[in-house]
């Protein structure tokens, strides 16, 4: 593999007109493919088959159609002043008003009194009118949500406090913007500090770009045939703007390294792809396994996003080794310290001492039982947390009270109870019933008597008569424990009703749903981690031919991810410093980030591993003792890894300030696991492990040898040729005009 990427670079480096041209074609036909792509729509798969709540959501959906049945729904809620009622004759006009007009509103089906549904509450303080469209959230315009928003301004002046639920004008947080901005500002100075050169600083931070605007565009290209949303891209530039970042720097710091050593540039370029190219495949390859791994999960939405973040990964690492040794050929100089660009490229062996890298390297070495202790004993205090992780779907609650979405949700709360927020819907099939109607009477009474239920509504049936459906108002709020405890309650009175009545009934509503989606992901959870553990120990070993190396690295994964899931815990589920990050609400994390935090951080993970383990084994294949490889190793990549990881963390420190709740969950969790990973395990975990195991690091039973590949990742055959080169001051390459 070193040979063949060794020929891309310096293929790319010749012809880097060609290669730069050929990009911007790229970029330039998706970014036209995606201007003139119609909007994403709802791709019409269920969110996640097999469980419950959506088998009964769809049986609702085959039994009741409709042209509304996916459509938006305003929930506007009325709240009178102190000691005043919203039956008032002045307020009674002002609500009815607003419904008229409502009713006439672009792309309304329909909008419902309070007075006639019986939506005001016992005390007459609260009432609330339903407003639905006849197209989905996502397919409203900027006018008709304007339409709504100025009968709401109107009814406002009548002395009522209104506000707005549903998901017709719920706020949807832009993807990219500001996050992205401060990732990339932050990143600039990272950079900048490590090389000590603009030029080396921006030309990561502009691959970088390259290739995340190319992925971006094409999800937007392609969004409406394949059912993308810009929420499924979110990941894909998150995660590609880091690594792309992080690929690019490698190989400029691997190029910048072969020049001090007295190779000509297209020489460099070469054997700066061939040696750095083959860990950037590689640790592309454990971020694409660990993405391409959420299909498992069985979420449609999950298995969209990870592989969109999947295709931005490869695209970095395609770009890194190609585009970046392209633009290294038409400024093979700039990238240099001032110090280098003034010799030539080459810089003395002499003037280049023990660096902190090494410096910290033998600190480890010298004690490295003390080091592992301190290191397993507080990443695993920092893990208790997770063994309370309580998975979840917060809703309006968890938006901050300054949203309109959160006083609405509160508003009801204290007007109808804290069950109002979140009804079950109970749809019987009563067609194998004798009396289809007495049967569903029957069970809506049953589970009205129900410990936990307030009330229920009378069943509704279809054209056909053989489906009714009612809702359930549970006694407590949609994130309770109780609420969950009641569903389950409710399901296991299944077998004697159905027995009863000859009628079969499901469960679902938005509630049930998040109740079964939060269980079916942590039931998955477990396999997940198996399946991107073998895949990636495989992966491992063919790199490092080692039994050691690639189980201590996924100990070391599996120490971090707790670590950071702990941490998340504690912030955003007990609230421990959450006002810091602007999280008003603490509660249940959402159900899908912990299977996010997983994949990611596996992929980060294994990233750095093979960025500072590739330096090590390099070494070590090539005549080092095993400490001393440790310490070369540290030598060379420890100031790259470190780099990495503070523009990792900086790239998803931005997304914390995101007004979404998984994305600054996510962005929180992957900041801190960047931390925790490249700083704790691969800076001070990985030495010691390695200093205690020696030589037995790199054992690989001779029978597992034959059966592996063999990779040149550690570019053995590129040693004699960048040698020969050195000696003859670049060989073919010596004779070639140098430009800045």
């Amino acid at each position: 593999m070193a040979t063949f990427l060794y020929r891309m670079g310096r293929a790319a480096f010749r012809r880097r007109w060609l290669v730069v041209l050929l990009w911007a074609v790229l970029l330039g036909a998706v970014g036209a493919g995606a201007a003139k792509a119609p909007g994403a729509g709802d791709d019409g798969t269920s969110f996640m088959p097999g469980i419950e709540a959506q088998k009964a959501f769809d049986l609702i959906e085959e039994r009741f159609p409709g042209p509304d049945a996916d459509g938006a729904t305003a929930r506007i809620v009325f709240i009178a002043s102190d000691g005043e009622k919203v039956t008032a004759a002045g307020h009674r006009a002002a609500v009815d008003t607003l419904v008229d007009e409502a009713a006439d509103a672009p792309q309304v089906s329909g909008a419902v009194s309070p007075f006639k549904a019986d939506a005001v509450s016992k005390d007459g303080s609260t009432a609330y009118a339903t407003v639905s469209y006849k197209v989905a959230a996502g397919d409203l315009t900027d006018a008709d949500k304007r339409a709504l928003e100025d009968i709401i301004d109107e009814a406002r002046g009548s002395g009522l406090t209104v506000e707005v639920g549903g998901t017709a004008l719920a706020t949807q947080p832009a993807a990219g913007g500001p996050a992205e901005a401060i990732g990339i500002g932050l990143a600039a100075v990272v950079l900048l500090i490590t090389f000590g050169s603009v030029a080396a600083a921006g030309l990561p931070l502009l691959t970088a770009v390259v290739g995340v605007g190319i992925s971006m565009c094409a999800i937007l290209a392609l969004g409406s045939a394949l059912g993308l949303s810009m929420t499924t891209g979110t990941l894909a530039s998150m995660l590609g703007l880091a690594v792309g970042i992080d690929y690019a720097l490698l190989v400029v710091s691997r190029y910048r390294e072969e020049r001090a050593g007295g190779h000509a540039p297209q020489e460099a370029a070469g054997l700066a792809v061939g040696k750095a190219g083959s860990a950037v495949v590689f640790a592309g390859l454990t971020v694409v396994i660990a993405l391409a791994g959420l299909s498992v999960i069985g979420v449609p939405m999950l298995t969209k996003m990870g592989l969109c973040a999947a295709g931005t990964v490869v695209l970095g690492v395609l770009v890194a080794l190609t585009l970046v040794p392209a633009l290294l050929g038409m400024w093979p100089n700039a990238v240099l310290s001032r110090k280098a660009r003034r010799r030539g490229g080459a810089v003395r062996p002499a003037d280049a001492p023990d660096n902190g890298g090494s410096r910290w390297a033998r600190f480890v070495l010298r004690r490295p039982v003390a080091v592992l202790l301190v290191c397993v004993a507080g990443l695993g205090v920092l893990a208790l947390p997770a063994a309370d992780l309580d998975m979840g779907m917060p809703g309006d609650e968890a938006k901050p009270v300054s949203s309109t979405e959160r006083r609405a949700y509160d508003a009801l709360a204290d007007g109808f109870g804290a069950g109002f927020n979140g009804p079950l819907t109970i749809v019987t099939d009563v067609g194998g019933a004798a009396d289809p109607k007495a049967a569903a009477t029957a069970v809506a009474e049953r589970i009205g008597t129900t410990d936990g239920v307030v009330s229920v509504s009378p069943p509704q049936f279809n054209t056909a008569g053989d489906t009714a459906i009612f809702s359930a108002v549970p006694a407590d709020g949609p994130s309770d424990e109780a609420t969950k405890d009641l569903v389950q309650t409710i399901r296991d009175e299944r077998p004697a009703l159905e027995s009863g009545t000859g009628s079969t009934f499901e469960v679902t509503g938005s509630t049930a749903m998040n109740i079964d989606v939060a269980q079916a992901l942590q039931d998955a959870l477990v396999p997940y981690l198996i399946v991107i553990v073998v895949l990636s120990l495989v992966l491992l070993m063919i790199v490092f031919r080692s039994v050691l190396v690639p189980v201590k690295a996924a100990f070391g994964f599996l120490l971090s991810v707790l670590a950071s899931l702990g941490s998340v815990v504690a912030v955003f589920q007990w609230g421990w410093g959450a006002e810091l990050l602007g999280v008003e609400q603490a509660g249940p994390i959402m159900s899908l980030m912990p299977i996010f935090l997983v994949g990611i951080v596996f992929g980060l993970a294994m990233d750095y591993e093979v960025f500072l383990v590739a330096r090590m084994r390099e070494a070590y294949v090539h005549g080092e003792r095993p400490a001393q490889a440790v310490v070369t190793g540290f030598r060379h990549s420890a100031r790259v890894v470190a780099a990495a990881a503070v523009i990792m963390v900086a790239v998803f420190s931005g997304f914390v300030g995101s007004g979404e709740a998984m994305i600054k969950t996510i962005g929180f969790g992957l900041a801190v696991a960047v931390l925790f990973d490249a700083f704790v395990i691969r800076m001070a975990f990985v030495p010691a492990v390695l200093a205690l195991l020696g030589h037995r690091a790199w054992w690989l039973p001779r029978w597992l040898d034959r059966i592996l590949p063999h990779v040149d990742v550690e570019g053995a055959s590129l040693t004699a040729r960048s040698e020969t080169a050195a000696v003859t001051g670049g060989g073919a390459d010596k004779k070639e005009p140098v430009h800045l």
